[in-house]
């Protein structure tokens, strides 16, 4: 049961800087793979560092959102606790490695992520599919809606935007599964970026068209990562709706298990976050949104941001992290 965010319980500002410094520290261990082809040890790497950092927060922590269920990855796992135990009671969503695939081969926008909030305040999402749409903030409620063709989205979307189709530009995941969307998309006369992965950068890039050029986000992807744009959404602005995609027995057997009493029901912005949220991101590679992780002789090069949906601050923050000796452990990766 989510929380109302008419009254949110506030969390300790300074989280905001120590969730920071463990999205930074996955991404760095996560970049030491970058490259190498192995997606399990960067995935791993970068669970350990995240699982480590958490340790040493003062908080009662527990993991709603975890990762690589479906995968058989190294996982921080849902109902695992984290944290000292001395500090407020909350959840946490956690993709300490977006995109592995891309980290492997060096590829962009692979990102650590992790949103928290307080406790009852995260969807618990099973690890599935999602149907997702996303627009940025300053839309009325109801310009988009997920239960509409691709092709009314587009069009109610430019009309409240005041500009012709032509001017809109979707952003969908590359997968045959999105043939139709891509299709029908193609058919107003909008334009389409495709994107090879990476949908919670591919969703908060809606947030700032200006800068870019998304309107608006279409497709079906995870679960846990609908949850974690949606956290991102609440600090920035935008909307999202989503509904559970489940494909076989199983899937419905493990939303049950979560608590999902309503296969078919349509999740908006508030039903995956409520409360005060936190966000914060690291680049693992360059990307649409953050740098990646730059190993240079005398320090290490992160960029991250992290949001607070209370005070609706966004910070971008570069951090250079030193070391004794002037170089890293191991050499500059």
């Amino acid at each position: 049961m989510l929380k109302d965010s008419a009254n949110p319980t506030r969390l300790d500002r300074a989280l905001t800087l120590e969730i920071v410094r463990v999205t930074e520290q996955a991404a760095i261990a996560a970049a030491r793979q970058r490259g190498r082809g192995n997606e399990m040890a960067a995935d791993q790497a970068a669970v350990d560092a995240m699982r480590r950092e958490l340790n040493k927060l003062n908080i009662a922590g527990r993991i709603v959102i975890g990762e690589g269920e479906r995968d058989e990855a190294p996982m921080l796992y849902i109902g695992e606790e984290v944290g000292t135990k001395n500090g407020p009671a909350v959840d946490i969503a956690v993709d300490p490695l977006e995109c592995t695939t891309i980290c492997a081969k060096a590829m962009p926008n692979s990102l650590a992520v992790l949103a928290m909030a307080e406790s009852g305040s995260l969807l618990h999402a099973p690890d599935l599919y999602m149907n997702k749409l996303a627009i940025g903030p300053n839309y009325p409620d109801g310009t988009v809606d997920l239960d509409a063709s691709p092709a009314d989205n587009i069009d109610s979307l430019a009309r409240s935007k005041g500009v012709p189709i032509g001017d809109i530009t979707a952003c969908v995941l590359d997968r045959p599964r999105h043939a139709a969307i891509i299709e029908s998309i193609r058919r107003t006369g909008a334009a389409i970026r495709l994107i090879v992965d990476g949908d919670i950068a591919g969703v908060i890039d809606v947030t700032d068209p200006e800068q870019t050029g998304i309107d608006i986000y279409f497709g079906t992807g995870g679960a846990p990562e609908g949850v974690l744009a949606a956290a991102a959404l609440r600090c920035i602005g935008g909307q999202i709706q989503a509904r559970l995609h489940p494909l076989k027995d199983d899937d419905y057997r493990r939303a049950e298990a979560m608590g999902v009493k309503d296969i078919k029901r349509k999740y908006f912005t508030m039903d995956l976050a409520s409360g005060d949220v936190f966000f914060a991101a690291t680049g693992v590679t360059d990307g649409s949104l953050l740098s990646g992780v730059k190993f240079k002789r005398g320090g290490i090069h992160t960029e991250t941001v992290v949001m607070r949906s209370a005070t609706r601050t966004v910070r971008w923050i570069k951090t250079k992290h030193g070391f004794p000796g002037g170089m890293p452990p191991g050499g500059l990766g």
